[in-house]
């Protein structure tokens, strides 16, 4: 569902991403993990169409994200690691407004869900301004899922959510590549993406230097630890 071929970007002598290649198939919830400055951002932002490669391409869908925007970015779902919500709309308009950037009639039952399933309903007539970051946080996990996306992209997932709603993010995403999404997620985190990832790359310095299942990790760092010290071990100078 996703597929990266030759992709680089430079920034004038720096190189953020370096000549990355990486397939991700439908039902699959791949993390992302690298040290600050290793180009994980940088790739989301490539993949979701809001920087362009300096060579290299990306297919979402099938589409090319270059040449296909509109139908590439139809398929997508994306939370960046702040994101931005219109602040002088309620939670509920939000979501209405949402619903009708992607075409969906009759979204109101929908809407109802989700604001439900992420305890907002009783907020649902707030002005966005008035929510906490929390909040915030939960109510754009209800719009990036209420068009059914086919890829979802978020960028460190969990930031500023308590345990329980951590939990529902967490089940929420298991969930959704059982039905066949596909999921990348880019995190610090390591606890989360050693507990629900099918896959992990590890970035550095621009470059994909290790790619698969935590215990294809542990034999490339050849330790049996956790995945903070296989990962630590494999990025070390």
């Amino acid at each position: 569902m996703i597929k990266i071929v030759h992709l680089t970007k430079r920034f004038r002598e720096t190189i953020a991403v370096d000549d990355l290649n990486l397939e991700i198939p439908k039902g699959e919830l791949f993390c992302f993990i690298g040290p600050n400055g290793a180009g994980k951002t940088t790739t989301i932002k490539l993949l979701t169409g809001l920087l362009f490669p300096t060579s290299g391409e990306i297919f979402i869908g099938g589409y090319n994200v270059q040449t296909e925007p509109l139908k590439a970015k139809s398929l997508i779902g994306y939370i960046p690691d702040s994101p931005f919500l219109y602040e002088k709309l309620t939670g509920e308009e939000f979501l209405s407004f949402i619903a009708g950037l992607y075409g969906m009639k009759e979204a109101d039952g929908k809407i109802e869900e989700f604001l439900g399933l992420f305890g907002l309903s009783d907020y649902k007539e707030r002005l966005i301004s008035d929510y906490s970051h929390g909040m915030r946080q939960r109510l754009a996990f209800s719009a990036i899922l209420l068009h059914h996306p086919e890829v979802i992209v978020i960028d460190e997932p969990l930031v500023g959510l308590d345990p329980a709603s951590s939990r529902l993010v967490k089940d929420l995403l298991r969930k959704e590549t059982a039905k066949g999404k596909t999921i990348f997620l880019s995190t610090h985190t390591l606890s989360v993406a050693e507990e629900i990832a099918d896959r992990i790359g590890v970035i550095h310095k621009g470059k994909l230097i290790v790619l698969g299942k935590l215990e294809d990790l542990r034999k490339k760092a050849h330790s049996l630890g956790k995945l903070e010290e296989v990962f630590l071990q494999l990025t070390q100078e």
